[in-house]
């Protein structure tokens, strides 16, 4: 599933040609992608809005209409992209929405495994109550993240997971973090001391800015906006590295099951106890 730097890739690819544009129908042919709202309410809603701007927030791609948000989650296959209306691109055998722009373009959204959703919503509170705090903004402490850590017995690896604590690291950059910060996933949180709660947080940071600044990882079926890939995993330590040598120490690396998750690690570096 895309995290944190790949929806922030995408994000900033959809910037130039989508803000400012003006929706003007929209067509689906898998209802389930609107989440409930039928496509002829959606397309009323949606008509007229124009564009106003596109953030990120946690995993979510929150596009700023004249009065509604348009969100889109784009689970584990979902591409979003621009396109002039009679063009043919390769992902567009799983598109399964598309929003008519006034320009002669259309917003796509194509998900293979139909996991994803394009949503209208006055908030984003409505569909997401609890995420938690963005790890590269400067409401990310130190000391609050050991705080948090603090208050919970869960293992480390499942508590990064959590979007309610940390809002859009996943599995990637969860492995990779703690590698870098040379932790054990299964170590409970509340037994991280404040220095190894305050490598963890740097190691969180340093993994994500690299990562969007390789512009994601393209692992899987993450693309960007123009259907180029993604370079982070040439970057990557430990995540789908299992029984290749520790780059570090040379120990190979290892695989376990964790939070119904694949999680890699090195046992030399990141020692349980």
């Amino acid at each position: 599933m895309p995290e944190l730097p790949e929806v922030e890739t995408v994000v900033r690819g959809l910037r130039e040609p989508l803000v400012g544009r003006t929706i003007l129908d929209v067509w689906t042919d898998w209802p389930n992608t609107l989440r409930g709202m039928p496509v002829a309410d959606f397309a009323a809603r949606a008509h007229g809005q124009a564009v106003r701007s596109i953030h990120r927030r946690a995993k979510y791609i929150v596009c700023t209409l004249d009065h509604d948000l348009l969100v889109v989650h784009l689970k584990m296959t979902g591409r979003l992209y621009v396109a002039e209306n009679d063009a043919v691109v390769e992902a567009d055998r799983w598109v399964h929405f598309r929003a008519q722009l006034d320009n002669g373009q259309q917003l796509r959204f194509s998900d293979a495994r139909k996991f994803g959703f394009v949503k209208l919503a006055p908030n984003l509170e409505t569909l997401a109550p609890r995420l938690g705090v963005e790890p590269l903004e400067d409401g990310f402490t130190p000391a609050g993240f050991s705080l948090q850590l603090a208050r919970h017995r869960t293992a480390i690896k499942a508590l990064l997971l959590d979007q309610s604590i940390v809002a859009g690291v996943g599995n990637i950059y969860a492995d990779e973090a703690l590698y870098l910060a040379r932790i054990h996933p299964l170590r409970p949180a509340n037994s991280l001391s404040e220095d190894e709660a305050a490598a963890l947080h740097a190691a969180i940071r340093a993994v994500l800015a690299e990562a969007i600044e390789r512009e994601g990882a393209s692992i899987s079926w993450y693309r960007k906006p123009d259907g180029s890939r993604g370079e982070a995993q040439r970057g990557f330590a430990v995540y789908g590295r299992e029984g290749e040598p520790c780059l570090t120490c040379g120990t190979p690396i290892e695989k376990i099951r964790m939070a119904q998750r694949g999680t890699h690690f090195c046992p030399n570096c990141q020692r349980k106890s």
